[in-house]
């Protein structure tokens, strides 16, 4: 037996609650490799989950976590053994099928990317999905040409999970980054994580009538979408390009196309769930190379499978800054 974060439906009223129970191996779902836990992550679709009324989850009881390493304790995928040390991000594991918020987990292979060098279990989940995510966009804009001269870069929800390790990763590779932050109490932290410019969330959430403004950054990382990126995409240098992860913002784009067609600015969108296998590895790898551990380690906000229901509303109030770690034995 063993301990693990079920969330569970209530047929009569509809309402879920999530709890700490204990499970046992045969209550995992079928798959090729059995993990042994040491670490998972708090995202904004884990919140949704943990949540009233189970947001993203299809089928209860339910173990959530979107996210986690650990130990491989048994497979039959000849590509992984016993003591190898992976993570896993995306998939939809932790929606539709269990995830990462309990000491055991079984999940299919492909699912899987080996842990490299340099990066431990610890710190591959103070990355997660969020760091992975912002590895993803760093590797787009720059394979859309994006160089440390042509300017600075904004990183837009920069205090959030996905903008702090964008923030490191860009201000460690050396280029400027200009953090958006609606928490003016979050600036030393910006800084202290490599952001040269602050930018109040105000001075670039409001929509303008004007398609195009002054030509200001030379690439994004935009974690807000909605009317945030409909004004960024108008203060785009010529040619350069936004990444976009996120919607805190809302799904709405309301934008014209004049940018993309008078300054040829590029909207890349950054998806980590269904990214394949090499890419997963080689955005690991740059994650273990690019991302300064120090920095990493000034984002960490540890917590235990007990402040999982806690922490999943805060998540979705917007109110977790950095990066919580999640360890499972503790």
């Amino acid at each position: 037996m063993f301990n693990a974060l079920v969330v569970r439906k209530d047929e009569d009223s509809g309402k879920t609650s999530a709890a700490v129970e204990e499970i046992g191996l045969d209550d995992l779902p079928e798959a090729e490799v059995t993990v042994a836990v040491e670490y998972s992550t708090v995202n904004y679709k884990d919140g949704l989950c943990i949540g009233p009324g189970g947001g993203l989850v299809r089928k209860y009881p339910h173990v959530p976590g979107i996210d986690f390493a650990g130990t491989v304790e048994a497979s039959s995928d000849d590509r992984y053994k016993p003591g190898d040390k992976v993570v896993l991000t995306g998939w939809r594991v932790g929606e539709a099928h269990w995830g990462g918020y309990a000491q055991k987990a079984r999940v299919k292979g492909d699912w899987l990317v080996p842990l490299p060098g340099g990066l431990d279990t610890r710190a591959a989940m103070a990355v997660g999905t969020a760091g992975f995510t912002a590895m993803l966009a760093v590797m787009a804009l720059e394979d859309h040409g994006l160089e440390k001269h042509h300017g600075p870069v904004l990183v837009t929800g920069a205090a959030g999970g996905v903008g702090s390790v964008a923030t490191a990763i860009l201000a460690n590779l050396g280029y400027e980054v200009a953090a958006v932050t609606g928490r003016p109490e979050t600036e030393a932290y910006l800084r202290g994580l490599g952001a040269t410019q602050i930018v109040p969330r105000e001075e670039i959430n409001e929509t303008t009538k004007r398609p195009l403004e002054s030509e200001s950054w030379a690439g994004c990382v935009d974690a807000v979408g909605g009317a945030m990126l409909a004004r960024v995409l108008g203060q785009m240098k010529y040619g350069c390009s936004v990444a976009a992860v996120g919607l805190a913002g809302g799904a709405a784009l309301p934008a014209t196309v004049v940018p993309f067609l008078l300054r040829g600015v590029n909207l890349l969108g950054i998806d980590s769930v269904m990214q394949p296998y090499d890419n997963r590895v080689r955005a690991w790898q740059r994650i273990a190379s690019d991302l300064p551990m120090d920095k990493l380690e000034a984002m960490i906000q540890p917590a235990v499978l007990a402040d999982l229901p806690k922490l999943g509303a805060d998540i979705l109030k917007g109110q977790v800054k950095g990066r919580v770690v999640v360890d499972v034995n503790a």
